[in-house]
This record gives structure tokens, sequence and C-alpha cells, in this order.
């Protein structure tokens, strides 16, 4: 269960950014969508949603960017380049085009994030100083790295490596540890690289791997953050697979077919070679059956649904935190509703999944779908390009500018009550093309 996620100087957001899924206090009579989880004799609460409001380019896809890129450079563990160029967001391998711009000076990156697992609270975080905008030869260096588990902080980095209490973890540290923990600790303070993040290196190998590992599962399996959505492909693979054989899984075609589409059934047309299988529309009533590409048959919006379901039935199952840029374009607004209201169902989502995206849809501005806190806005100044982020609980419920419950949120949205919008009127653009098009 995510509870929050920072940054700071990554792209638009100079400032620090602080992207919660903590419920905000006083939210009188909003008690549903709410997450529990125990440990010890502390109880955690955390949002099982959010919706992300912003005008073009006012930088609400730099949130799921920067989330993405935090993932990444953990799991390789290193603030190296990636050579790996498949990742749509081009940030989360080519690391100089994370700082902001706009600033003068070779300002640090810093990425944090506090989340819950195997009914562990874990807080890791990190600063980096990556130089300036495109400055692809500066070497870099780690400034700060720190991690704590259950609030206690196991190890700290400033220029040094202090390894802290690890009383909370000694159930999970490496067999034979405590007997060779002085020199451990000598060693992993004398082999620090200034470029390689100690948690997935000296950590991993000479203190904790379990908890490392847990930290991994986590991020690779359970942190789901879908960058440029539209550009998502499902890749499907079938053990023992046929040649030219056609799968039709049955979860899948019924989610489809509740969707909406002009075949059949939907299955997946296997290559026998490499067992990757493409989705295809299914057409029963020929003769021995046909199936085709299903993009030469079906809607984008249908393709669309089909390749993000299994990520929502996966983090359902699973208690995953799903987080995906502009979820609901091509799809119905009552079918995302639909998803939304099993999120917040107690007896579906009994993992606790969380379910977070962006959108330019107003239709969700609502108090029955979303508590104040769940509503998060972006924009971005104009003067120096730079985003700032915040939620609707933060505008309180008192005074002219408190948001009540009850109170229209779309239409006060329009009227520039909370900001996050822009007027935009192209008018004067084609009156200037066609008084120069008289003249001509």
């Amino acid at each position: 269960m995510l509870l929050e996620f920072r940054t700071s100087n990554y792209k638009s957001f100079k400032d620090e950014l602080v992207f919660s899924l903590t419920p905000a206090p006083k939210q009188k009579g909003l008690d549903y969508s709410i997450l529990e989880e125990t440990i010890g004799k502390k109880t955690y609460k955390g949002l099982c949603s959010a919706i992300i409001y912003g005008p073009n380019a006012s930088g609400k896809t730099n949130i799921i960017g920067a989330m993405d890129t935090f993932k990444s450079i953990v799991l390789r563990g290193n603030i190296r380049n990636d050579n790996d160029k498949s990742d749509p967001n081009a940030a989360a391998g080519t690391l100089e085009l994370i700082p902001n711009s706009s600033s003068q000076n070779n300002l640090p990156v810093s990425f944090a994030v506090k989340f819950i697992s195997e009914e562990r609270l874990i807080e890791y975080s990190f600063t980096v100083d990556l130089g300036g905008f495109l400055e692809s030869h500066y070497k870099r260096r780690i400034l700060t790295e720190t991690l704590s588990v259950d609030g206690s902080v196991i190890f700290s980095r400033n220029g040094g490596l202090k390894i802290e209490d690890l009383t909370v973890i000694r159930n999970m540290l490496v067999n034979a540890f405590e007997q060779n923990a002085e020199g451990a600790i000598a060693l992993a303070v004398s082999n620090l690289n200034e470029e390689e993040l100690f948690l997935m290196n000296g950590f991993k190998t000479m203190f904790s791997s379990k908890l490392v590992s847990l930290i991994s599962e986590w991020l690779d399996n359970k942190f789901m953050v879908i960058y440029r959505a539209d550009a998502l492909h499902l890749i499907r693979k079938f053990s023992d697979a046929g040649k030219k054989s056609v799968y039709v899984e049955k979860t899948i075609n019924e989610a489809a077919a509740c969707f909406g589409i002009n075949s059949n059934a939907l299955g997946y047309i296997v290559d026998g070679e490499s067992n990757e299988a493409k989705l295809c529309s299914v057409f029963k009533n020929m003769e021995k059956g046909t199936a085709i590409p299903a993009e030469l048959f079906e809607s984008y919006g249908t393709i669309r649904y089909v390749n993000m379901f299994p990520l929502v039935v996966n983090a359902l199952l699973n208690g995953g935190t799903l987080v995906v840029d502009e979820f609901d374009a091509s799809l119905h607004p009552m079918a995302l509703m639909n998803i939304i209201n099993i999120f917040h169902n107690d007896e579906i989502n009994i993992h606790h999944a969380q379910l977070i995206f962006n959108t330019h849809n107003p239709i969700f501005l609502n108090a029955n779908l979303f508590r104040r806190d769940e509503i998060k806005f972006v924009e971005r100044d104009e003067a120096n390009h730079c985003s700032i982020h915040y939620a609707l609980s933060d505008f309180g419920t008192a005074g002219k500018k408190g948001v009540r419950n009850n109170e229209d949120y779309m239409k006060n949205y329009f009227v520039d009550r909370y900001g996050a919008i822009r007027d935009i009127d192209f008018t004067p653009i084609f009156e200037e093309l066609l008084h120069r098009g008289n003249e001509v």
C-alpha cells in the first residue's frame, strides 16, 4: 500500500512534490475509500484511489514519470543511464532529461517513497547530483540515501555511510551476520560507489537480501506504473503452445464482452516458435472458425481496455498500486466508474489495491465517486514553467475558499475556484490567418 511519494527537481517540479495517499484530517463524513494496515500496535491508513486534474502541459504526466523513473533507478541499482530504450519514459533511462530545464544552478534531484508491504512500513529515499539539464557527461554522485523500517532508521548515507539500528530487521539479516557485523560494516563503509545505490548493492549482499527482496518485489510487481498508457501493448505468453493456436481466456473475454466487442470472442493467436500471443477477434459462426488480428476489427477503445484489464485484475488480486497515465482515454466513463467503484468496494478490494490516474474528464469531479483528499490538481506557472501540486482537501471547509462535501465540484472547477485550469481561445489565431489570407 503506497502512503506517499516525493520528488524534487524532476522536470517541471522544481520544488518538492509531495503526492500523499494518506487521508487528510477533518474529512468528516468521508469514511469510505480508506484502507487500513496494522503493524505492531500502530494502524496506518491509506486512500485506495486518487485522480489528478490539470491542463495540458501542466505536469500531470511528470508525476507518473517521476514514479516510473524512481522505480527504474532503484531496480537497476545505479544512476548510470540505461541502455534499454524500450521504456516510453525516456527520463527513466536517460537521466540528463530529469533536472528542471529552467534551473541556473545544478540543483540535486530527490526521490522518496513510503509504503507498506508484508506488514512492514518501508521508507526509502535518495538524493543525487545529476548536473544540469541535458548535461550528459556530468560526473554523477549519490548525495544521500536513507532506509527506514517500521519507523527505525536502518542506514543513512550523507557523504559517508552510517549503519543505524538493525534490531527491527534482525530476523531478515543474512546468516552469520552478527558474528561478522563489524567486518561487514567496515567493508560497506569503505566500498561505497558514488553511482550505485547502497540498498541494491552492499546492503543486499552483506546485510539483508530478504529485506531488499521485499522492496524489489513491491516495486517490480505491485507498484505498477504505466507511463504513456496509449503505447501499452500487453504481451501474453503460453507454455507448450501449439503452432498457430488460438486461446480464449474466460475472464478476459467476459470482461471484453461487458465492455463491447464486434466479434464472437476475443482471444490470442500464439506463434508456436516464440510462444508470444497477439490479441485477435474470433468468429465462431464461420466454417471451422476464424481469427484475425483484433486491430483490424475491434475499436481502439476495446483493444485498449483488454490490454489494461489484466493489470486491474493483478492489482486487485495482489494488493498492487496501479498508476496509469490517462487511464480513461478511449474508455466510456461508465466503464471506468465501475472500475473505480470496485476499488472502493471493501468486499472485493480485500487486498488493499490502489488506483491512481490523471484525466481531463470532469465527470469524475464528483463527491459520490471521490473524497476531497483523493482529488488532486496540478498547475504550471506560465512565468517560470514550474509545476505545483495540491489536493482539493487543502482548501479546507471554512471561509470563502472552503470546499464542502455537498458542493458541485465540477461547476466550481470550471469557474476557476480550484485553479489547475486554463482559459484557451484560438479565435485570434484564426482571425489573423483569415486577415493575412485576405491580404494575399
